[in-house]
């Protein structure tokens, strides 16, 4: 085949095989794929792929072409004779084997005895080492050139990641059995049972998915000095002292887990004396969040080095969170005063409320928080309880309405309060620019990405990151939301190796994502995942009782900022905003007021500083007065009617001049009069 024609052939063929090592799991469907494709621009009777599990054995993991005798499943490189041994360093063709083929070698007989007269093979890279070989044999002698093993390689190039391919989806598949046999095995230990015997039950049933010799619970006092054993597994005659004093200096950190290959290779301390006194060599620790202060941990030991590895992490961590359940639920059982608990949980939860509400509205900038209706202090009551939680929250409602305020206020309650806060507008940035803003970038992943990137994931490990516009979204990346809600994990562009997620996610939409459902264009099961708890933020037209202390917290803030604080709002300026239905929200109305600040030029708001639009009654929106909220509330319908007697009041009961000074008609005024039952109270021949 001339050179121009291979070349086109080989792109076609390895379009095919890119494809087939996307869209397949199995690695003979694979490499089933690769043996047609190849078979286009190739010459030769058999295509083999051995694997390299390490030492010195490969094994044979797929093969195709005319040969029909079976050859050895499994080989070594000693099985070849010297003359013909692959390398794993580099390529190697041969045009002649008849003449150094040997007898005395595995490999040299099955090739002798099926005819193979020529060879080539490359080797497959994967992670920068040797993966195995991609060879091709037949039985004509000087079939393969050059060209041939330049195309071979291209080949095994794509070969290589699909073996990567696998080999994270056998492990992804192997992780999640271990969960499930978690989680079928754990709910068996029964409730009640004293630590001690509850631990050997855990041992017992965790071994066959995580080995180890002992399961040891510990203890941290509060300066983080002195670590005490409260449970260990197996025989209790043991070299593992029940307080452990770290002494003076600071204390080693408690970490969420810590993976020790090899106590063999600390430095000299306590831990390492400890540990090779009873033999241990490695072991797994985990953090416990038993009673929300994080220092505990669940401790996996083992007497052989290096038993445990990342992979083993989120097994540990699965078992740890069983553990801290059952702990908890023995101490509750044990106090045996549940209704009690629940009244002090709920009382701690109102002051937990007012406590946050208090501090965020006197704090500066995002975070401030006012409010006084019904509506909206449900809404902050929600926020509190699942702020102290790792649940996914949705925020739902209009534009404008507040909800990375409420975001910032689960931040400021939860855990999370000391990492960072993160915020990612998904409707800010085309796909492409989202997709590497979120999940951030190796180097080289794209045309201009000349070093790597955390993205926002990252950048809010430890802490909570706020997905505001969700909805905007595309499918494709809507399906890596998914993977790291489910599985807590993520890749960067350009990158191979998955990461750990630890943040936890609130989102927020204008949109009714129930709708886009329906019409494909969001996910459900993102949906579900994200809804998991759900809070509706009501907009400001539906809680008129907090528009006016908006106004007067807006103004201070407003004031600071131009430089300028006015002097206050009219009566007439407070009844247009309190019966305006304000379209653009809590976000609006701080428009409105700034424009106002700059206009009044430090004097009072009056309703010439305010929009025309403002001036239009909103239908169903009646115009109050400016009477002053009442503790606890303010009753619209009882500000409406005392305003209506002062204007009645003050116009010596003309009622043209009473309807001018409210800034209505006088048809409006008569409605009004006869809805609060002031029509006959008052009179006036003026009229």
């Amino acid at each position: 085949m001339p050179g121009a024609d291979l070349q086109g052939a080989l792109i076609r063929a390895l379009e095919r095989i890119a494809v087939a090592a996307s869209e397949a799991l199995e690695l003979k469907d694979v490499f089933a794929a690769v043996a047609d494709a190849a078979a286009e621009i190739l010459p030769f009777d058999r295509m083999s792929v051995l694997q390299f599990d390490g030492t010195h054995t490969l094994r044979l993991h797929s093969f195709a072409g005319s040969v029909p005798a079976s050859p050895p499943t499994e080989v070594g490189l000693e099985d070849f004779s010297p003359a013909v041994r692959p390398s794993l360093d580099g390529a190697r063709r041969i045009d002649d084997l008849g003449p150094v083929l040997s007898p005395l070698y595995k490999v040299d007989r099955w090739w002798s005895e099926q005819g193979v007269r020529s060879a080539l093979w490359v080797p497959v890279i994967l992670r920068g080492h040797p993966a195995g070989l991609l060879c091709l044999t037949s039985r004509r002698p000087g079939i393969f050139t050059p060209e041939h093993q330049a195309a071979l390689g291209s080949i095994s190039a794509l070969v290589g990641l699909a073996l990567e391919h696998e080999r994270l989806w056998t492990l992804d598949v192997a992780r999640r059995r271990r969960l499930e046999a978690i989680d079928q095995l754990l709910p068996t230990m029964a409730e009640g049972l004293e630590v001690r015997g509850l631990f050997d039950r855990i041992s017992k049933v965790v071994q066959p998915i995580l080995p180890h010799d002992r399961l040891i619970l510990v203890s941290r006092s509060a300066d983080g000095r002195l670590d005490t054993v409260d449970a260990l597994s197996g025989d209790p005659a043991t070299a593992i002292p029940s307080r452990m004093d770290h002494g003076p200096g600071d204390p080693p950190p408690m970490l969420e887990y810590e993976l020790v290959r090899d106590f063999e290779d600390e430095e000299d301390g306590l831990r390492r004396r400890v540990s090779h006194s009873e033999g241990i060599r490695s072991a797994l620790l985990i953090r416990l969040w038993i009673d929300k202060t994080g220092s505990a941990s669940l401790g996996f030991l083992s007497r052989t080095p290096r038993q445990y590895s990342e992979e083993d992490v989120v097994v540990a961590q699965k078992v740890a969170a069983h553990v801290s359940v059952t702990l908890s639920h023995q101490r509750l059982a044990e106090e045996q005063r549940l209704a009690f608990e629940a009244r002090e949980r709920a009382a701690h939860l109102e002051g937990h409320v007012q406590e946050l509400k208090k501090e965020l509205e006197t704090s500066r900038g995002h975070g401030r928080i006012v409010g006084v209706s019904k509506r909206w202090n449900d809404v902050l009551t929600q926020a509190a309880k699942v702020a102290p939680t790792e649940t996914t929250v949705l925020l739902t409602g209009e534009s404008g309405t507040g909800k990375e305020v409420i975001a910032r206020f689960i931040h400021r309650g939860s855990p999370r309060a000391h990492g960072p806060f993160t915020v990612l507008n998904c409707a800010a940035l085309p796909e492409t620019l989202l997709e590497s803003e979120l999940f951030g970038y190796e180097k080289g992943a794209f045309t201009g990405a000349t070093t790597a990137r955390a993205g926002r994931i990252q950048q809010a490990e430890g802490g909570v990151l706020f997905l505001d516009e969700i909805g905007e979204t595309t499918p494709v990346l809507q399906v890596k939301l998914l993977r790291v809600l489910q599985e807590r994990e993520f890749q960067r562009l350009g990158g191979a190796r998955p990461m750990k997620a630890d943040v936890r996610i609130v989102a927020a939409t204008n949109r009714d994502l129930e709708s886009a459902m329906a019409r494909g264009a969001f996910r459900e099961d993102l949906y579900y995942r994200l809804s998991v708890f759900a809070i509706h933020l009501p907009p400001l037209r539906e809680r008129p009782e907090d528009i006016l202390p908006l106004a007067e917290a807006f103004l201070e803030e407003i004031g600071r900022a131009v430089a300028r604080r006015a002097e206050g709002i009219s009566r007439e300026a407070e009844g247009l905003l309190v019966s305006y239905s304000w379209p653009g929200n809590v976000r609006e109305l701080h428009n409105v007021l700034e424009r106002a600040t700059i206009l009044c030029d430090g004097g009072l708001i009056t309703a010439e500083h305010l929009p025309n639009d403002l001036s239009t009654p909103s239908p169903g929106a009646p115009r109050v007065g400016a009477a002053s909220a009442p503790e606890g509330g303010l009753n619209l319908d009882a500000a409406e009617r005392e305003v209506l007697v002062r204007a009645l009041t003050a116009a010596h009961d003309n009622r043209t001049h009473a309807a001018r000074l409210l800034g209505i008609t006088r048809p409006q005024l008569y409605r009004r009069l006869r809805k609060h039952g002031l029509s006959q109270l008052h009179t006036s021949a003026a009229d």
